[in-house]
């Protein structure tokens, strides 16, 4: 389980991308009309998170005054 304050939804102004980092470790990734679009598991070290997609793809991001995810060029916030 990950103990840390980040897990919950996080999603795009726009509402196209959609986030939740569930408290097993995984997370689940929407894009537009496609739910679960990506699917893997992560690891937070602070402010900083470490993702590994369950199809080999990696990425990282970082969490900004708690309520702020800048994660692939994307800024998500939480819902």
């Amino acid at each position: 389980m990950q103990h840390h304050p980040y897990v919950g939804m996080w999603v795009t102004d726009n509402g196209r991308v959609r986030h939740e980092l569930l408290a097993n470790g995984r997370y689940d990734e929407a894009r537009g009309n496609r739910e679960s679009a990506y699917r893997g598991r992560y690891e937070v070290t602070g402010s900083h998170i470490e993702y590994w997609d369950d199809t080999g793809f990696t990425a990282d991001g970082d969490f900004v005054d708690g309520d702020t995810l800048h994660h692939g060029g994307m800024v998500l916030r939480r819902k």
